[in-house]
């Protein structure tokens, strides 16, 4: 049953996201390389790892002007701080009437699953 609600709140998440950074014509991915990197959470391809697209993200980016190599510019700050304000929107939305500790204590448990079958399942 996890994997259903899982898989359904990806798939969900992949269709509403791109709504919510629609007024700034950005991908997904492109949101969460430009979100890693103003971070500064280092390298996106490490940080998004599991994840396709993080060098076409990059590149896309840089055509943009809003980041150079691994860095922000001042016009992807801005673009970042706007951006930001939709995404907060959208992950309110998503959370509604969820509190912060069982939305922590999912991911707790999600993260420790994904434990488990890490150890059982790679060697």
């Amino acid at each position: 049953m996890i994997g259903y609600w899982l898989k359904h709140l990806d798939e969900l998440f992949e269709r509403a996201l791109p709504a919510a950074l629609a007024a700034h014509d950005l991908s997904r991915r492109e949101w969460q390389v430009l979100n890693v990197l103003a971070s500064g959470d280092g390298d996106p391809r490490a940080a998004l790892e599991p994840f396709d697209g993080v060098d076409d993200a990059l590149r896309g980016l840089a055509m943009r002007g809003w980041t150079t190599g691994h860095q922000v510019t001042d016009e992807g700050r801005s673009a970042h701080a706007a951006i930001t304000e939709h995404v907060v929107r959208f992950r309110r939305q998503a959370a509604d009437g969820v509190s912060p500790d069982e939305y922590g204590l999912t991911v707790d448990v999600l993260r420790r699953m994904a434990a488990n079958l890490e150890a059982a399942y790679t060697a």
